[in-house]
């Protein structure tokens, strides 16, 4: 029995969509082999150049019943406030960076999260929803 693919299935369809059109653009013009950083700083270039919202290294607290933990997460970007991006550069995802994931949305009021990895020589796109 197939299921049925509604717009509803991909919350933030439109902001996911433009982030992973930059991504496949970045991938296009620098290929795959380069550090993470080096495509994080092409991607503040293209969100700066269509003035994107966007916050790079976004640190978010880990509240532990009733106290903050002394060490914080960092998110790559989290975009149009709603979307946490991150930037991988490997062989392929593990499940530790879904984990990982899983975690930041966790800590944050971001619904959707986006991992794109250069590390091969097609972009490799996770969409994972909390």
């Amino acid at each position: 029995m197939a299921t049925e693919i509604r717009i509803e299935n991909f919350p933030l369809k439109e902001e996911t969509d433009l982030i992973i059109g930059i991504g496949i653009e970045i991938h296009i013009i620098l290929g795959h082999g380069f550090l993470e950083i080096v495509y994080k700083d092409a991607f503040e270039y293209e969100f700066k150049k269509r003035m994107t919202v966007y916050e790079r290294e976004k640190v978010y607290d880990i509240i532990y019943k009733d106290i903050v933990l002394p060490h914080r997460f960092f998110a790559d970007f989290v975009v149009f406030e709603k979307v946490i991006l991150e930037i991988k550069a490997k062989d392929g995802i593990p499940d530790e960076d879904y984990a990982q994931m899983i975690n930041y949305l966790k800590c944050s009021a971001c619904k959707v999260g986006l991992i794109l990895n250069f590390g091969k020589s097609k972009l490799d796109i996770k969409r994972t929803v909390f």
